[in-house]
């Protein structure tokens, strides 16, 4: 089978690779034309993916930024973003988009998968909508699936082939054939009885991470003003050999499906006159977080008798975690705006992101600085915002005057850290 790949980012690449790698012919296509030159290269423009391995794949693997050659491929694989509006419902702008980028060059017996978290009914209502707009049978002309992505950015002990993938089917049929193709690379198939379910599924996948995550945010918050080390607490509880899964607190919620996919179901459970408390609770728990932490800066200087207003503030990190050069939807890059908001003169190193990343929201000229012990003592507060293991913490707990940290990196008081 000849597989096209739309979108060529965290999720697409990664995907693309496997299918390439599994003697696929791969057709992967992007709106940005310098990833388009930069695959065909043979580089890559994700940090964690080797530019040996994309280069590697060059005889199966194309870029493009023409969807005319989408008419010849077998398979049609959706992995575009799906963000929230600024009143937090679902933006399907990118799946609109594509679908009207792929509807002329669509043909009998393709089959279309989405992959981008979204709210159950959409692969039925938008995707299976379009088909059927366009004068295709669904199941019989044109086979639509919907198969969440599972990607965790620079996770070395899973990827795509082998987290078992689940799949939803809009007909047996659609089914079937969804199953033919992501066989060709994955080890183990879930099926589900239909897209909604299959939709349905990663959405709670994601929204149990949220809930956790903020429940132990939530908990730290207690427990700092108990005087109680929240990571210790965590550690001894992690014995339990059952019932309990480690969760661990930071400065908020990050990446593109923890902070959002949650609003995707209040949303959609709203059609149905259901309130999901529950569920927006853990939202509201993540602004607290952040606000939290953001407190936590601004009593830490005062505790040096300065104000924010004009100090200068060093953020470890702008990544969503540690390790990867994501940085949507992270709070290392709210927190920095918020400083900033406050007359704080703020300032990065993260090696993994040598320039602040073009972003639909948030817009910060700034460049990395290189992490040296002139550097932390000119400023007056050094934010622990992402714990990548390349930073010297040692040298940064020497030489700053302040450090605040969101992470547990440091678990030994010292009267220049703040937990936060």
């Amino acid at each position: 089978m000849k597989i096209g790949i739309i979108g060529l980012g965290y999720v697409g690449l990664p995907l693309a690779l496997h299918f390439a790698e599994a003697g696929s012919d791969v057709l992967g296509f992007d709106i940005d034309a310098d990833k388009v030159s930069l695959i065909n290269g043979g580089g890559s423009p994700i940090r964690y993916i080797d530019k040996a391995r994309v280069a590697a794949a060059r005889s199966k693997l194309t870029a493009t930024a023409d969807p005319a050659g989408l008419s010849a491929v077998d398979a049609i694989i959706i992995c575009v973003p799906t963000p929230l509006t600024h009143q937090r419902e679902p933006d399907m702008t990118f799946i609109v988009d594509t679908l009207e980028l792929i509807g002329p060059h669509l043909r009998k017996g393709q089959l279309i998968s989405l992959e981008s978290t979204t709210y159950p009914g959409t692969t039925d209502e938008i995707v299976g909508g379009k088909v059927r707009s366009l004068g295709f049978e669904v199941g019989k002309d044109i086979f639509v699936v919907y198969s969440p992505e599972r990607e965790d950015p620079g996770n070395a002990k899973f990827n795509a082939a082998t987290i078992p993938k689940v799949i939803g089917g809009t007909t047996p049929a659609c089914l079937k054939r969804g199953k033919e193709v992501y066989s060709i690379i994955v080890q183990r198939l879930v099926e589900v009885s239909s897209t909604r379910a299959a939709e349905m599924t990663k959405l709670l996948e994601n929204i149990h991470r949220s809930v956790n995550i903020s429940l132990v945010n939530e908990m730290k918050i207690v427990a700092n003003k108990m005087g109680v080390d929240i990571f210790e607490v965590i550690d001894a509880a992690a014995t339990k050999p059952f019932g309990f899964t480690a969760f661990f607190p930071g400065p908020g919620l990050g990446g593109h499906c923890i902070p959002i996919d949650p609003f995707y179901l209040a949303w959609k459970a709203r059609e149905y006159g259901l309130n999901t408390r529950f569920i927006e609770l853990s939202g509201e728990i993540d602004n607290d977080i952040r606000n939290w932490v953001l407190g936590r800066i601004i009593d830490g200087l005062n505790g040096q008798k300065k104000a924010l207003n004009g100090s200068r503030v060093h953020f470890l990190g702008i990544a969503y975690k540690k390790n990867v050069d994501d940085a949507r939807e992270s709070p290392s890059i709210w927190l920095m705006e918020a400083v900033k908001a406050k007359g704080g003169v703020i300032s990065y190193t993260d090696p993994f992101l040598p320039r602040f990343p073009k972003m639909r929201e948030h817009h910060l000229d700034l460049a990395s600085e290189e992490l040296t012990p002139e550097l932390l003592g000119s400023v007056d507060c050094v934010v622990v915002a992402t714990d990548h293991d390349v930073f010297d913490y040692e040298m940064v707990a020497k030489h700053a005057r302040l450090v605040v940290d969101t992470r547990g990196r440091y678990r030994k008081p010292a009267a220049n850290i703040t937990p936060a």
